[in-house]
């Protein structure tokens, strides 16, 4: 009688972890995800097919009991922030996991880190050196471990692949910083993936770090090149110079791209090294596959596809919070302190259906309904204080899921057809949530527009009520522009019989905010 192995992921809310997830189902492994907040997870396609156990990695006891009877666990949380705390909190938290799990009895660890090249202690960036201490704290752990090291994932959502890409496509010109002459191994997430997986198989008694990259080494300044021609895009022009720092390239590209500074510093901190792999022995256990590993072209390929179709299964902001801290609007009132709060009410001739198929095509490049240069010019002071702005975007552009990401929100809680609250991640003087209720009402839906804000001292207190004034221009035009997209879609859907679906949705909020 077979018995089904099991395999726990941890960082199971993130970009890799939320990608292996499935690739482990399919190839017959019992899957327990372990998160330290369970709910983020109830929009995933997967997850009534797995087991989840909540637990802190910083918890050795709930560690111990999330990992008992599993067989293999992989290690996919980290750190990924530019304060100077994060190498003793990974520390920390790598030797409590490896710990929990010797005593567990796990049979195999599985980690992933970030490939370097040979250097000394003190030689790699903060973020190089800490990835490579907690493969060696888990290498010590008394449980066989396969500590795979990559350099740039290649991927429809990754946040390296989401730099490269808005580097390439809003700069046609651009004075770069001289890493972009390094040399880099990047690797498809298709195939970080099969290793993930097929690393599983290896024998208990190998127990070691292994590089894992595709086929070719590149520059950056290749890479873009390359992007660019596939893209459909003008050839770039790039010319490196001296005089950008890591610290200077990071405010850089978190100014250009999405990927806030905070997030941009550890990852220009690894291109500042070469990084190509040393040695491809991983082949011994994992077998390339009959067509190859996936070359740079291909990986951007599939990446633009899944981008375009709007099918992008995890994204880097999935697992990333600007202010981990954060309280939640169903907090109880004292755990953030006084509230402020504008609420606005309308009635719309649309099905709260309809309504809420509206409201889940906001942000991103429908924006926000009301007076867009404000957004704008909020935005750009978030970034420049080191918050996301507006450039995150969002996953998909006509569906919203628990824990998605909307430009400076993320979904807090969504029923469909009833309630979406979304919590600001911007950089603010105090704690801000936009919720929207909907209740039918006659023929027709009633939408309760609420904007909550707890404020943190005097400068809070200041921020809201400087705002005061600006709120009809802002939340009246927001709520209006939501209820005019519902009646033209509902109109649409009606007109041509086939009923309204997020399609028509997506068509009207266009129409309104174009026209508006």
């Amino acid at each position: 009688m077979t018995t089904t192995r099991v395999a726990a992921v941890t960082g199971v809310t993130g970009y890799v972890g939320g990608r292996l997830v499935p690739e482990l189902l399919r190839a017959g492994f019992s899957v327990r995800g372990i998160a330290r907040n369970p709910g983020r997870l109830r929009d995933r396609p997967w997850r009534s097919e797995i087991d989840v156990a909540e637990a802190d990695l910083t918890d050795a006891e709930a560690t111990r009991a999330a990992l008992d009877g599993v067989d293999v666990v992989y290690y996919l949380v980290h750190s990924l922030s530019a304060d100077s705390t994060f190498a003793a909190r990974d520390r920390r938290t790598a030797l409590t996991f490896a710990q929990a799990a010797r005593e567990a009895g796990v049979k195999r660890i599985v980690y992933l880190g970030g490939m370097h090249p040979e250097a000394e202690p003190g030689e790699l960036s903060l973020h190089l050196e800490s990835r490579r201490e907690i493969g060696d704290i888990l290498l010590a752990s008394g449980v066989p471990t396969a500590a795979l090291q990559a350099a740039v994932i290649l991927g429809s959502g990754s946040a390296s692949f989401e730099m490269m890409r808005y580097i390439t496509e809003r700069l046609p010109a651009m004075i770069a910083p001289r890493w972009v002459e390094n040399r880099i191994q990047p690797i498809a997430v298709r195939d970080v993936l099969r290793y993930l997986v097929g690393a599983a198989d290896i024998p208990p008694d190998v127990s070691r770090t292994f590089d894992i990259g595709g086929p070719e080494v590149l520059t950056y300044r290749q890479m873009m090149h390359r992007y660019a021609k596939i893209a459909g895009l003008p050839r770039r022009t790039i010319i490196p110079v001296p005089v950008l720092t890591p610290w200077l390239s990071s405010h850089w590209v978190g100014i250009v791209t999405p990927v806030p500074s905070s997030i941009a510093k550890p990852l220009v901190g690894s291109l500042v090294h070469e990084v190509v792999a040393r040695e491809h022995d991983i082949k011994a256990y994992v077998p390339d596959p009959p067509e190859g590993l996936t070359g740079f072209d291909r990986a951007v390929e599939l990446a633009l596809a899944k981008i375009e179709g709007d099918a992008v299964e995890t994204r880097w902001s999935d697992a990333w919070r600007a202010d981990p801290g954060q309280s939640q609007a169903g907090d109880p009132a004292w755990a953030g302190g006084s509230e402020l709060e504008d609420v606005r009410t309308l009635d719309v001739e649309a099905s709260p259906d309809t309504v809420f198929d509206v409201l889940q095509a906001i942000g991103g490049e429908s924006g926000w309904y009301s007076w867009p240069l404000a957004w704008r010019v909020r935005g750009i002071l978030d970034r420049l204080v080191g918050g996301p702005g507006l450039r995150r975007g969002r996953r998909s552009s006509s569906r919203l899921s628990l824990n998605d990401v909307v430009d400076v929100w993320r979904v807090e809680d969504v029923t469909p057809g009833e309630m979406l609250r979304l919590r600001a991640e911007m950089k603010l003087p105090g704690r801000a949530w936009l919720e929207f209720r909907l209740e039918p009402h006659g023929d027709g839906t009633r939408i309760t527009q609420r904007a909550l804000f707890q404020p943190k001292g005097l400068a809070g207190q200041a921020y809201w009520f400087s705002l005061v004034p600006f709120h009809p221009l802002i939340f009246s035009q927001m709520i209006e522009g939501i209820g005019e997209a519902a009646k033209v879609a509902q109109r649409s859907g009606t007109d041509d019989g086939d009923g309204v679906g997020p399609a028509d949705a997506e068509k009207a909020v266009d129409e309104v905010v174009k026209g508006g």
